[in-house]
């Protein structure tokens, strides 16, 4: 299996396209539930004349209603425990938002426990909202005897809330069948949390010491005998070695008899080191920060978790070379992990948004990586379909496909339904904007109108470079282009660029791009943002660990190059169709 990124519904996507048993490794972090709205914020490069950009990627609030009832009926039809579990609910809970949420997550479990293999594991994140009906799910859809841990973490510190307890960590239930493959990790140990059962050596140096009894009384062998004085069973204790060894151990100077007449204890046999010191990693995770706003790996995208989280499950929890499944990637950062360890990876997500962040943050840490994409248009004909059939969608992917960020907006977007910026020399910067037109009439009234736009942000914006790129899905008359002509052109360092570029459906998938020298994607607009809003130094971009973090000076992205680095699969393919050919 090749790694790959589905854009849609995962629950659609899931059932269609993923095999049964494929899977090693699962790590989802769904919506919580928790009735807010959660916006992608693209970073400006320069706050001073540009603001960030947001746009809302989801709404995490649930209703019920004929889709929550249809999708509760169809669990039900499944007659297996998850089916008693979610009427159980219902008679509890009744017919409401928490339960449409509920019966959301259970149709998207079920698939998921179909999709894992019998050694895979899962691990699903989440915070107190509904933390308590989610663990009752899992144990309904995966069964009790795969639960294995509650791991709690500790994402942010207190905050003074007047009425309520501060909320300071997320939950990640653990499930995994009886031969998963675990590895519990270890980390390097807190230098100021020394252990207290250190003891000074006659060497004068720290040593580790352990105990020598274990709990309860028995009378097998040595271990329930006096040694040295010392009767184990009046503690109500028993030794765990013999006589013999502790003896040997004993002579050779590694039984630490404390002064005060304590209980003796085994002395390691090198001295304590504070620096190599590595401690077992428990359910209970403080060592791994939230991201801050000045966080180097933040891309802006909401509820974003820092790669040391998923690196430590997808390290403890499967092999190189197995298959990690995110079904609501977001900004990619399972994926990322996934890559950088050496795993295989999919990735579900239903924004289009999300799509482009991934492809930008893969090939900026990547910049050899190659996956399938699937559900995006991938043809001329693809497009068209999906301009006459779904316009907004088809506004999303023509600006993205061109490497700008959409506006988040669908009516009332004052002309601008994306924004790009690029180097104009040196260090300066600009900025472009996106204006799409998915349908059959055309005339020269929407040139002017983008141009009308472009003089409008160039006063507001006190840039006097930016330039304007108008989308078509299909041809525009020859007066427009005579009009965008027009408007004139405007100087860089590395030539002179059309001021207002008219770009065609079928240009694009002939590879042109936005003329503009050294666009900047979402990391490197991210990055700048961040130096600009800190006086604490920044690495370079080209001081970071891959070789190439700006993209070439001939303009953005175009559909070839997204092609390039997926195979190109002019249809998504199903599991199913996939096995009836083979």
């Amino acid at each position: 299996m090749k790694n790959a990124f589905y854009f849609g519904d995962n629950l659609h996507i899931l059932r269609e396209y993923i095999p049964d048993e494929s899977i090693d490794l699962v790590y989802l972090d769904p919506p919580f539930n928790s009735n807010a709205s959660y916006n992608l914020l693209f970073k400006s490069p320069d706050k001073s004349r540009w603001a960030d950009s947001q746009i809302t990627t989801f709404d995490d609030t649930w209703s019920w209603g004929d889709a929550a009832e249809e999708a509760f009926d169809d669990i039900l039809a499944t007659q297996g425990r998850a089916a008693d579990v979610m009427s159980s609910l219902r008679l509890i809970l009744g017919t409401n938002d928490m339960l449409a949420y509920l019966t959301m997550m259970t149709a998207r479990l079920v698939e998921l426990r179909r999709v894992l293999k019998p050694t895979g594991s899962l691990y699903l994140h989440c915070d107190p909202t509904a933390s308590h009906y989610l663990k009752i799910i899992l144990d309904g859809v995966f069964g009790i005897s795969w639960y294995r841990a509650e791991i709690v973490w500790k994402r942010t510190n207190a905050r003074g809330t007047p009425k309520n307890w501060p909320h300071l960590h997320d939950t990640i239930f653990h499930y995994s069948g009886p031969k998963s493959r675990h590895e519990i990790p270890r980390v390097k140990a807190n230098k100021a949390k020394l252990p207290h059962t250190l003891i000074t050596g006659q060497d004068g140096k720290k040593y580790q010491t352990y105990e020598l009894t274990g709990a309860g009384v028995t009378a097998e062998g040595d271990s329930g005998k006096p040694w040295r004085g010392f009767d184990v069973t009046a503690m109500g204790r028993h030794w765990g070695n013999s006589h013999e060894v502790m003896d040997q151990w004993a002579d050779e100077g590694l039984i630490h008899f404390p002064s005060n007449g304590g209980f003796p204890r085994r002395k390691d046999n090198v001295p304590f080191d504070p620096e190599s010191r590595k401690v077992t990693v428990g359910d209970v995770w403080t060592d791994i920060d939230r991201l801050n706003q000045t966080a180097r790996e933040r891309m802006g995208y909401p509820t974003q978790k820092p790669t040391a989280l998923l690196n430590r499950i997808i390290e403890a929890s499967s092999n190189e070379g197995n298959i990690v499944l995110d079904p609501f990637c977001g900004c990619g950062t399972t994926l990322h992990s996934a890559q950088a360890l050496g795993r295989k990876w999919i990735g579900i997500d239903v924004a289009v948004q999300a799509m482009h962040v991934i492809q930008d943050r893969l090939k900026h840490y990547f910049p050899n990586i190659r996956y399938d994409v699937f559900g995006i248009p991938k043809s001329i004909d693809g497009a068209l379909w999906l301009a006459e059939n779904d316009p907004f969608k088809f506004e999303e992917w023509a600006v993205t496909a061109l490497g700008a960020m959409h506006s988040g907006k669908f009516r009332g977007d004052g002309g601008i339904d994306g924004t790009f910026y690029y180097l104009t020399a040196g260090d300066d910067r600009s900025r472009g904007i996106v204006s799409v037109k998915g349908g059959r009439s055309l005339n020269p009234g929407m040139v002017r109108d983008l141009g009308g736009t472009l003089d409008t942000q160039r006063r507001l914006t006190r840039d006097d470079k930016a330039v304007g790129v108008l989308v078509c899905a299909h041809e525009p008359t020859r007066g427009m282009r005579d009009i965008a002509r027009d408007f004139g052109k405007v100087d860089t360092l590395f030539g002179p660029i059309p001021a207002v570029q008219i770009i065609t459906v079928k240009e694009m998938f002939e590879g042109v791009k936005i003329n503009v020298p050294a666009m900047l994607d979402t990391v490197t607009a991210a990055a700048i943002g961040r130096k600009k809003a800190t006086n604490a130094a920044f690495k370079k971009p080209q001081d970071l660990t891959q070789p190439a973090f700006m993209l070439p000076i001939q303009g953005g992205r175009s559909t070839r190059e997204i092609e390039q680095v997926s195979d190109a699969v002019p249809v998504m393919p199903s599991f199913r169709q996939r096995r009836a050919v083979g």
